[in-house]
């Protein structure tokens, strides 16, 4: 019981490390960056489930979402993966593919931390409005400014790898859109992450398999009343 405030003072101080870009969390610690990204993803995974209530069956959706949060995260890492590898080895940037591959563990661990800070403005919208279509549209927002400002972390992880080749800032790029890009249809294969409180409580919707882009756009019209 000793130990237990110096655990937690130095589990604090490596996500502050992993924040500020520090060589120490980013080079060694794997284990912690997948305790940070599964831990602050469960966390906001919690709150996104809380819409229409905690309580009977909806406390399940709550569980859910946490759950699949880290989930998703982890998935859409794991397929963007590959093809950038390969478009790394295409490029000539083979050799630098572990430290890249370092900078992105961070990174995704960072984007983890930021989307949890925003969970106190998703409990607040919930308070605010319960129209489930907004509350979608939120929270892909909330996504998306958690996904752009990893993406300012990783450019400075890749700073040395940009100094050292140009090509390196194209892949930066490269990665982003390809992540964004599978991000969004993993999220809709893995819904429903906040579960409409007039449809029964379930892990996996049914029909999970169709095109996002096209649905998020149908949530957009209607939320604009186009």
């Amino acid at each position: 019981m000793q130990d237990t405030p110096r655990t937690l003072k130095a589990r604090l101080v490596g996500i502050d490390d992993l924040l500020r870009a520090r060589p120490r969390v980013v080079v060694g610690g794997p284990r912690q960056i997948i305790l940070i990204t599964i831990a602050f993803g469960f966390l906001y995974g919690a709150v996104m489930g809380s819409f229409g209530g905690v309580t009977g069956e909806r406390f399940w959706q709550v569980v859910y979402s946490a759950t699949k949060v880290p989930l998703l995260l982890t998935l859409t890492f794991a397929i963007s993966l590959p093809s950038f590898f390969i478009i790394n080895t295409i490029l000539g940037l083979r050799d630098d593919f572990a430290k890249s591959l370092r900078a992105l563990v961070a990174t995704q661990a960072a984007l983890t931390v930021v989307l949890a800070s925003f969970a106190p403005f998703t409990a607040l919208w919930y308070a605010s409005s319960s129209d489930y279509q907004s509350a979608l549209l939120f929270n892909a927002l909330m996504f998306g400014s958690a996904s752009i400002t990893a993406q300012l972390l990783l450019l400075r992880l890749y700073r040395p790898l940009i100094a050292r080749n140009p090509r390196h800032r194209v892949m930066v790029r490269l990665w982003l859109v390809i992540y964004a890009f599978v991000g969004i249809q993993m999220g809709w294969v893995l819904r429903p992450f906040i579960g409409s409180p007039n449809v029964e409580t379930a892990f996996f919707r049914e029909g999970a398999w169709g095109n996002a882009y096209v649905e998020v756009t149908h949530i957009i019209m209607r939320v604009l009343g186009w």
